[in-house]
């Protein structure tokens, strides 16, 4: 990606200080969103850097994953596959624990969620790599149902707090923090 097409994402992206405790810089994607040259900018280099990867699905972590993954899946011409917030999937799930500061978490997905294609290739999305909790268990989960996690994708890492090395897997970030 070139530098300008960097800076208009990045610049895209507003801050928000103090936001959800003091200290916290909020990184606020709906800007991101509601900016349609920047978003088709992001959406164009993903699907520049992906179309060679031969995947067959995008998993997308609830909820800004979805944003970003099923529009890559769609422009990538293969499935869309949520990990939601344990208990928001209607069918038979498999689910996985990570660890938060204050206790634990899960997310869930679906079975047969990449049962379509025997040992599926599939990319992980998100939009921001913080701790790496969720992320990490994500991973864990489409491995657990017979996939395979081929890279974990984040539109902004913050490397700062060494989110990737919770990640058994490659990731990539648009945008690094540090």
């Amino acid at each position: 990606m070139d530098s300008n097409t960097l800076a208009l994402i990045k610049d895209s992206i507003r801050v928000i200080p103090d936001f959800p405790k003091p200290g916290i810089n909020f990184k606020d994607i709906t800007t991101l969103l509601n900016n349609p040259t920047a978003y088709k900018a992001l959406i164009e280099h993903l699907v520049e850097r992906y179309k060679s990867y031969n995947l067959d699905f995008i998993a997308g972590i609830d909820a800004r994953g979805f944003i970003f993954g099923a529009a890559l899946a769609s422009h990538l011409g293969i499935g869309f596959v949520p990990i939601r917030k344990k208990g928001k999937l209607p069918y038979t799930t498999v689910s996985e624990k990570y660890s938060l500061e204050y206790g634990y978490d899960e997310v869930e997905v679906h079975i047969d969620a990449f049962a379509q294609k025997e040992s599926a290739k599939v990319l992980l999305i998100d939009d921001l790599l913080a701790t790496g909790g969720t992320a990490s268990a994500a991973a864990r989960l489409i491995e657990r149902v017979g996939a395979e996690c081929v890279e974990a994708c984040f539109i902004i890492e913050l490397a700062f707090l060494n989110g990737k090395e919770k990640l058994d897997v490659p990731i990539y970030s648009v945008i690094q923090e540090v």
